[in-house]
């Protein structure tokens, strides 16, 4: 009996520091952690790192890719290219890896990808999510919908890369409308 409560309590603690299970949920307000970004202009001028906060009264859609210039992350962010002008005026579109600013320059310019990226390099924003992929030092395939307030109004953590997109412009164009 002891030994059954001692091995309870040592995976109990174990799960509890676990980065690659969620820890946030709807409603929750998403985590204040400032990183570099590619296109940083377009969020804040002459700023070196930005956050959510600097992002306050839009509606925010972050997509987190494990890798950039990779298959699934590359169809995953044109999709979301593709589809850009079609989202709500005051919505602002962000992918987001653990990958260098130089990777994520070079994904933006080879792809033509039309917004910013998160670099995540020091894995500071996917440890406060729980999004740390279990494969290593990497963003698991997730997307946050946050409202203006800066909570978080919708979660995808199943993610079909192709026809994932569409799905998140279908919903934040009916946040619009409630």
């Amino acid at each position: 009996m002891l030994r059954s409560l001692f091995v309870t309590a040592i995976f109990a603690g174990a799960v509890a520091a676990d980065d690659t299970t969620l820890k946030v949920k709807v409603g929750d307000a998403f985590p204040d952690v400032k990183v570099k970004a590619t296109k940083i202009e377009q969020i804040k001028k002459d700023a070196k790192e930005v956050s959510i906060a600097d992002l306050k009264g839009k509606v925010v859609v972050i997509f987190f890719y494990p890798r950039a210039m990779t298959s699934g992350c590359t169809v995953e962010s044109c999709g979301f290219r593709d589809l850009a002008k079609e989202f709500p005026d005051g919505t602002v579109l962000l992918g987001a890896s653990t990958d260098s600013v130089e990777k994520n320059a070079q994904f933006n310019e080879k792809e033509k990808l039309p917004y910013p990226l998160l670099c995540d390099t020091e894995s500071k924003l996917v440890t406060a999510l729980g999004i740390v992929s279990p494969k290593g030092n990497a963003a698991q395939r997730i997307t946050f919908v946050v409202d203006a307030e800066g909570k978080i109004a919708k979660i995808y953590d199943k993610v079909s890369v192709k026809e994932h997109p569409k799905a998140v412009l279908a919903d934040v164009k009916a946040m619009g409308k409630k």
